[in-house]
């Protein structure tokens, strides 16, 4: 039976007391409006706010890692390795994780190699940090030493990663062709810094699940795969690099001079073979290193080239049909030309063309140049590069300096006969020559290796080309100035030069000289040209057939051997007797 609905008393009226039929509704909505709350919640969780929430908890455990990339090869003419980038660890910091744990900083910065004071600066300094570098590019010695810390000292916040450092075997041999680049992998100096385009690699990028350590746990995705940098093969041929290295550096120390540079170059395409500067440096250990000793002198540095430009003069006084090799001229001195006066060491009388290049004749060459324009001489020079950048594409190549033709006076018209009034770097003067050892087309220069040989620019004929040559090898003979020079088996051309250096105050120094020799060999067809430069000799002799030849004689020789040129016949003492030049 059902009991009987009680009637509610006009006294409980009276009294406030709710009806229960109104309690459960005033529950009921507030039951429902909870539950509608509850919901309208969720939804914006779930459904608005879904990528703010995701983004919050993926940025608590999933982090973009870089994925470490190559930077391309060095390699030379042969694919030996000149440049490499070896992977190698580096540790960074959480210094929030170190802070409390100051005390272990002195052990910490001895396995460092660095100062316990410094290390323990940059920790607080970055206190508020959740990462800090500790030390990039470490040893396998210091790795190892440092994980022993962590795991003695039960030390958090440090942790380990990949990275490629650069690696040079050459040493100082490449030293300043190559450059070095910094620690962040990108080139400085030289090819480094003329090919850092080709050469830079492109990291990576994965997704990484990361624990409250911030260790790595998972790799979840790969975002963007590694770019290796591409290789660059360079026209440098590493055996006749040593070569000429150890015979350069042999002889700055045996004659106690300052530096030197050598170059040595390929003819018939216009590769740089060899290229060396004393004093050198190592690549691999910047620290504690003049910046003045990693120049490429070869290309940065300028020189008078003294009489290794008097062949140059005569090929343009021959290339106007002014003389011929047998023409005579009155050599006798000492000339005056304006205000001021040309001689030679010794009064040599009456001299033929080839005469003057055998004795190197102040006075027969500024005769012969006197001949000319100035404006002839000018742009014979400027026509073999002289005052333009040889287009090697090296940094900071320098134009060398030849003034305009029209701010000479006749002096500056006498001494550019015999190489002074204006500079050259070594590298123009090789290509200079090698316009002669080619029959006279000059080839642009390169430090890449070629796989097709440029057409090159025809600068004077042949038949000017090869008297010119032939006037050279009496230069190497026993009645010229560089008979070390002389190369058994093979006839060589070459020319020496002994210039005094400027002082910078409009003046030559006593006593400080730069001896020069330019040559090629085999003469009668040239396959290598190379050019020797001896800075401020100080070991008693300082002529360029006495300091710079056997260098040049002996660096040749064996660039001859390695290139399988075969011995030519030896050319006769006096080549022109008959007035033709020599094949």
């Amino acid at each position: 039976m059902l009991s009987p609905r009680r009637r509610v008393r006009p006294s409980e009226r009276r009294r406030g007391v709710p009806n229960p039929r109104v309690r459960r509704r005033v529950l009921m909505w507030g039951l429902s409006a909870a539950l509608l709350m509850v919901a309208c919640a969720v939804f914006y969780r779930q459904v608005i706010e879904t990528e703010f929430l995701r983004g919050e908890g993926e940025r608590r455990y999933l982090r973009l890692g870089e994925i470490a990339a190559r930077r391309g090869m060095i390699l030379d003419r042969n694919g030996e390795s000149l440049a490499v980038s070896t992977p190698v660890e580096t540790i960074w910091a959480d210094p929030r994780k170190l802070v409390p744990r100051l005390e272990v900083m002195p052990e910490l910065a001895r396995c460092l190699g660095q100062k316990p004071a410094e290390l323990r600066e940059r920790v607080q300094a970055n206190a508020e940090r959740g990462f800090m570098y500790l030390k990039r590019r470490v040893s396998i010695d210091e790795a190892n030493a440092v994980r022993a810390l962590i795991a003695s000292r039960a030390l958090e916040g440090l942790e380990f990663e990949t990275e490629y450092r650069r690696f040079y075997p050459g040493v100082e041999v490449f030293g300043h062709v190559l450059g070095f680049t910094d620690i962040e992998d990108h080139g400085q100096e030289g090819m480094e810094a003329a090919y850092d385009k080709l050469l830079r690699a492109e990291p990576g990028l994965r997704r990484v699940l990361q624990d409250g350590r911030r260790r790595i746990v998972q790799e979840v995705e790969q975002v963007r795969p590694p770019r290796p940098g591409k290789d660059l093969t360079l026209s440098l041929d590493r055996r006749l690099q040593f070569l000429a290295y150890r015979e350069l550096k042999a002889a700055v120390a045996e004659n106690k001079a300052v530096g030197g540079t050598a170059v040595v170059l390929d003819v018939a395409t216009g590769e740089v073979l060899a290229m060396v500067n004393q004093p050198g440096y190592n690549p691999n250990d910047l620290s504690g290193r003049d910046a003045d000793r990693r120049r490429n002198r070869a290309i940065t540095d300028v020189m008078e080239p003294g009489s290794t430009v008097k062949p140059l003069v005569v090929a343009a006084v021959l290339e106007r049909g002014l003389v011929t090799p047998t023409t005579r001229v009155n050599a006798a001195g000492p000339l005056r030309v304006g205000s001021n006066t040309v001689q030679d060491v010794h009064n040599y009388g009456n001299l033929d063309v080839t005469g003057i290049i055998t004795k190197s004749s102040n006075v027969g060459v500024v005769k012969l140049a006197q001949m000319m324009s100035y404006e002839d001489l000018w742009k014979q020079y400027q026509a073999l590069g002289f005052g333009k950048p040889t287009g090697v594409e090296f940094p900071a190549e320098s134009n060398g300096v030849l003034r305009y033709f029209k701010r000479w006076r006749p002096f500056d018209h006498a001494t550019m006969a015999f190489g002074y009034g204006f500079s050259v770097t070594a590298l123009q003067l090789a290509q200079a020559y090698a316009v002669v050892a080619a029959d006279g087309v000059k080839r642009p220069m390169t430090l890449r290796k070629r796989d097709q040989v440029p057409a090159g620019t025809r600068i004077m004929s042949v038949k000017t080309a090869r008297a010119v040559r032939a006037m050279m090898e009496t230069v190497v003979s026993d009645k010229g100035t560089a008979k070390r020079a002389a190369i058994p088996g093979y006839r060589v051309g070459g020319k020496t030069g002994t210039a005094r250096k400027a002082n910078g105050r409009h003046g030559y120094s006593a006593g400080r000289y730069q001896a020069l020799f330019a040559g090629m060999a085999p003469a009668g067809n040239p396959r290598l040209v190379m050019v020797v430069m001896i800075d401020e000799p100080r070991g008693g002799a300082y002529y360029g057939g006495l300091v710079a030849a056997p260098v040049f004689a002996k660096v040749m020789e064996g660039a001859l051997r390695l290139f399988n040129v075969p011995p030519d016949e030896p050319a006769p003492s006096m080549l022109l007797a008959s007035g033709r030049a020599a094949p």
